[in-house]
């Protein structure tokens, strides 16, 4: 059997957890499979570097060296705690040597007081390229051949967009192919640093947060394995956020379609573009529990079940509502046409729309973060007021979704999905529905999703599933 295991920053957390990640390994390693392993950094190394980086640009280099000092500190010891003596030496000179490069790129970073996309990547990639000898060294110890690598030494080639590259799957497939699969047939478990990958001129790029998801399935569609297996420290994907309903359940089956949804609707276990590389190929991949791996989890597969007619209820808060309205909209595509252009001009990503069929106005939801921005470029670009009259916004909101490829043809589920949130005493701000009929989105005050989450979860029976 030829898997791809990947495991998250809360798996890599400290030595216990990195021993307990390896053990999973092993069992399958030992076993006569082929195994390649994908990790992240350690729980919130990111945010570390991320602060020093900042720190770096603003001459804050006392914060700097405080965040590095720790950070070395922190791996070494857990390099202490998981390897023999023989192969500590090795993983402690990896660290040291990691360490050293990063001070380096970040005394530029001070000296020239700026913080290129490019430079930024470069000092995110770390978090991985230190977590990786930490890996490579417990397995290692625990007698599983291993070797460490980064996601651009193993041929995962991107675009040049600093901080969210796209993979060029196709080249990437032949790079993977050769220098993996010799590695493979040679009883040796690769050890990738999720994450990462380099453009075609060797700089190293990031894939976005939550990015090591992806680095696992990419190379599961290159090497064209039997499944993925994603560990987490939760029994799967669950009917909804368990901290806002605490009887949620763990879903046994989703579709491809189903769990891209979700992702994209706000459930946190998958990075949205996780299924794109292995759904051609109808690769399975598994959400398991590193701490109840007995516990089948959750499997994600071409088809899901669809006896179950609403999977899940997913929510995403710190959004705000914008609307452009005015009678010069009415019969004008290009105006929608320039609202659009702005906003992608200004680096404003819309989760969702909704437009009045008279064509006078149209409500386009983003994140709050996003909406003085988009506000502003809005107000430059209508400034003659011909057009656009009004733009006025709702912040504080939030989306909720359900998602099932079971509602598909199936009459009364919005009736009952707005009785619900009705029965919890909430007012829908926006509706959206897809032809594919695979989620219903609406849009509430931020205020109300928890109540509103835990009404829709009990009217559609999915504390029973």
């Amino acid at each position: 059997m030829r898997l791809v295991m990947k495991f998250g920053g809360a798996l890599m957390e400290d030595a216990d957890q990195i021993a307990n990640s390896a053990k999973l390994v092993a069992e399958k390693a030992l076993k006569d499979n082929e195994v390649v392993v994908t990790v992240s950094a350690m729980s919130n190394v990111t945010d570390d570097l991320v602060s020093m980086a900042e720190s770096a640009r603003i001459g804050d280099m006392e914060k700097v060296r405080d965040v590095l000092s720790a950070l070395e500190k922190r791996h070494l010891e857990a390099a202490t705690k998981l390897c023999d003596e023989k192969t500590l030496k090795e993983v402690t000179a990896r660290v040291q040597k990691l360490i050293e490069t990063l001070s380096q790129c970040l005394t530029g970073v001070f000296l020239l007081r700026e913080l290129t996309p490019r430079s930024k990547d470069l000092i995110l990639s770390f978090g991985e390229r230190l977590s990786a000898p930490l890996m490579w060294g417990a397995l290692l110890s625990r007698g599983v051949k291993s070797i460490a690598l980064t996601g651009g030494e193993v041929g995962i080639i991107t675009d040049s967009t600093y901080g969210n590259a796209k993979p060029l799957l196709n080249i990437t497939e032949v790079m993977v192919k050769d220098r993996l699969l010799p590695i493979l047939k040679a009883g040796v478990v690769p050890v990738v640093t999720g994450f990462i990958g380099q453009d075609e001129n060797g700089v190293i790029t990031t894939l976005g947060r939550g990015g090591s998801d992806y680095t696992a399935t990419i190379l599961a569609s290159s090497l064209d394995v039997d499944e993925v297996w994603i560990w987490k420290d939760v029994d799967g994907i669950m009917t909804a956020d368990p901290k806002l309903v605490e009887n949620a359940k763990t879903i046994s089956t989703l579709s491809y379609a189903e769990v891209m949804e979700m992702a994209y609707f706000g459930a946190k276990v998958l990075h949205p573009l996780t299924v794109t590389p292995v759904q051609e190929r109808r690769i399975p991949i598994r959400i398991r529990s590193a701490y109840n791996p007995s516990n089948p989890g959750t499997l994600i597969r071409e088809k899901g079940d669809n006896k179950v007619i609403v999977k899940a209820v997913t929510a995403i808060k710190d959004l705000s509502i914008i609307t452009t309205g005015g009678a010069g909209m009415i019969g004008i595509p290009s105006v929608v046409s320039r609202v659009f252009s702005t906003l992608a001009q200004n680096n404003v990503n819309v989760v969702m729309i909704s437009q009045s069929s008279s064509q006078a106005n149209i409500s386009m939801l983003i994140r709050n973060n996003d909406l003085e921005r988009a506000l502003k470029a809005l107000k430059v670009e209508f400034r003659n007021g011909d057009l656009i009259r009004d733009i006025s916004t709702i912040p504080k909101v939030a989306v909720v979704a359900i998602v099932g490829e079971g509602m598909r043809g199936m009459k009364g589920i919005a009736a009952k999905l707005f009785t619900a949130v009705a029965n919890a005493g909430a007012n829908v701000l926006m509706i959206s529905q897809g032809s594919s009929e695979l989620n219903i989105s609406f849009v509430i005050q931020e205020e109300d999703v928890k109540k509103v989450v835990m009404s829709v979860h009990e009217s559609f029976g999915l504390d029973k599933t």
